[in-house]
């Protein structure tokens, strides 16, 4: 109780009224959009009929929730420049990557989901297990996202938390029953820039009264970890390694290739946004123009993280108890440093724009997972194995009543978030385990057409299985990883465990023939599958391989000159 009055943001009618005029705008776009849904395709794709600059924006703005705004400010509060990794090291070479080479199949194919390729490649056994972890992972992240959500409006005013998430379901729900998957896009475009108005004014606020970079310096040195918070290698307390080579790796291999690859080309959710592009083309260039943002993002994420930690008092007392017993817990947590910061830093007005950018990133992030849960759900769960062959109109349905499950779902599981100090623990934990061993399975099925059906299951449950042993072996304390060591320790292994298994259970199995992999491996597809017939005749800024070289050369830069 005295940790939530010391919290309480001194909101003024102003910021209300900011906060209401956004709800106003979310809940309009969700009604406009209604109009344009006529059947499922339009419901659950936008019909496959928006520009690359909207679906570009909008893959950035799915993925800028709980772990970009919560969870990056809680890391820049405990880690500091090791944050940077999950940006430059573990998000913009893999979203390059399905830009340029993934996404021809994805589209190509003309599937309407991740898991639909999983069935078409592997049949119906990957495709199960792939489509009901995945349902999984979205109902828990949502409820990431939710708690968050309703953690802000229990701040703002005073609501019991049970009754702030509530209340914060109710209004996701509204807009994605209304206008499926074309209004949480143009929700998410909206979303991206009232974020970035949101901690643009918090970054320089805060620097400010930090004293400027050099005193945010001096005072990040002083402070319990001290100049190491200041070099983004070898990030030893991020990873959990005090050996430097070993820390190193875990960061590239871990989190820069399984996790990051794991989850930026095999994630529905932001794979979703592509799909909704009228051409290969424009599918190709979504993630790659969502890598241009993602660059700078950090800059008004971490930093303020940062200045969180030493600005204020509470985060400054909590991270010292931290630092003196890594087993210490109080009514203060990392996860709080932005709503601390905003709350010591921001004048009435700026306020009510800092809270609309907050609730937009939760909005934005929940928003995002029940899309793509009510897909998978509809497509490839209940069409797939409950009721085939039914009118469209009927998974339309089926659509809406997915997305109003899935919410009250997310509401139970939201609570779950609560009992971690830093909720990035929680997310690259859920990463670990169903993200890791898919990219494995993926990566392997699309470049070596001898790789059977059951492998491809095998490999996902040994994968997903291992990961899950790695975890519990930590919990149990049999190992000892500290930050999110553990995380990338369980990914490697969940990685390595499904190439293995796979590979062994080939040997002994029948592969399907290769006529049936046309647009699913590489080495069968023809050329004029996974490219766009038009694409000789873009302009320079629209192709996608040489966008995906200038953000490379861009994020190399990054991390010379910043790391």
């Amino acid at each position: 109780m005295l940790a939530a009055e010391s919290l309480r943001l001194d909101a003024s009618a102003v910021d209300f009224a900011l906060v209401a005029l956004y709800f106003v705008f979310v809940i309009g776009i969700g009604l406009l959009a209604r109009q344009r849904v006529s059947s499922s395709i339009d419901f659950f794709l936008s019909g496959r009929s928006l520009p690359a600059w909207v679906t570009g924006l909008a893959f950035i703005s799915a993925n800028l929730g709980a772990v970009e705004i919560m969870g990056m400010s809680a890391n820049g509060a405990e880690y500091g420049f090791p944050t940077f990794h999950y940006f430059w090291i573990g998000a913009i070479p893999a979203m390059l990557f399905l830009g340029v080479v993934m996404m021809p199949f994805y589209y190509g194919s003309k599937v309407r989901s991740v898991p639909e390729f999983m069935r078409r490649r592997f049949g119906t056994g990957a495709h199960l297990v792939n489509a009901l972890s995945f349902a999984v992972a979205q109902i828990l992240i949502a409820g990431v996202n939710l708690y968050l959500l309703g953690t802000i409006l229990n701040v703002l005013l005073g609501w019991p938390l049970w009754v702030s998430v509530v209340v914060a379901a109710v209004i996701v729900l509204s807009y994605i029953t209304l206008g499926g998957l074309s209004a949480a896009i143009y929700n998410e475009v909206l979303q991206f820039f009232v974020i970035v108005a949101a901690l643009l004014p918090l970054t320089l606020v805060g620097l400010h009264k930090a004293g400027g970079w050099s005193g945010l310096k001096e005072r990040i040195i002083d402070s319990p970890g001290g100049a190491a918070q200041l070099e983004s290698w070898p990030g030893n307390e991020l990873s959990g390694f005090s050996n430097n080579f070993l820390s190193i790796l875990g960061i590239v291999f871990g989190l820069g290739f399984v996790l990051s690859f794991g989850y930026w080309t095999t994630n529905f959710v932001e794979v979703q946004r592509a799909l909704a592009t009228h051409s290969i083309s424009a599918a190709r260039r979504t993630p790659i123009i969502g890598a241009y943002p993602k660059m700078f993002i950090p800059l008004i994420v971490v930093i303020p993280g940062m200045i969180s930690a030493v600005l204020v008092p509470e985060m400054a007392e909590y991270k010292a108890q931290r630092a003196a017993n890594p087993d210490f817990t109080g009514d203060t947590s990392y996860n709080q440093a932005l709503l601390y910061l905003m709350k010591d830093v921001l004048p009435n007005g700026l306020l009510g724009v800092g809270l609309a950018g907050l609730l937009a990133a939760f909005m934005a992030g929940m928003a995002a997972n029940i899309s793509a849960f009510n897909t998978v759900f509809s497509y490839d769960l209940w069409q797939q194995y409950v009721k085939k062959d039914r009118p469209d109109g009927y998974y339309l349905r089926i659509g809406r009543l997915a997305t109003i499950g899935a919410t009250v779902a997310a509401i139970f599981t939201a609570f779950i978030a609560g009992n971690f100090a830093n909720i990035m623990d929680y997310l690259q934990t859920l990463f670990s385990f169903f993200n890791a061993p898919l990219f494995a399975t993926f990566i392997l099925g699309m470049f070596w057409k001898r790789m059977t059906p059951a492998a491809g299951w095998a490999g996902l449950v040994a994968g997903t299985a291992s990961a899950i042993f790695v975890f519990l072996l930590n919990e149990f304390e049999v190992t000892s990883l500290s930050g999110q060591g553990a995380s990338f320790v369980a990914a490697g292994t969940a990685f390595v465990v499904d190439i293995v298994v796979s590979v062994v259970v080939t040997q002994f199995t029948a592969p399907k023939p290769a006529a049936e992999l046309a647009g699913l491996v590489y080495s069968e597809t023809p050329k004029e599958m996974r490219t766009d017939p038009d694409a000789d005749s873009l302009p320079w800024y629209q192709r996608p391989v040489l966008l995906a070289g200038i953000a490379l050369v861009l994020v190399i830069a990054l991390n010379i000159f910043v790391g």
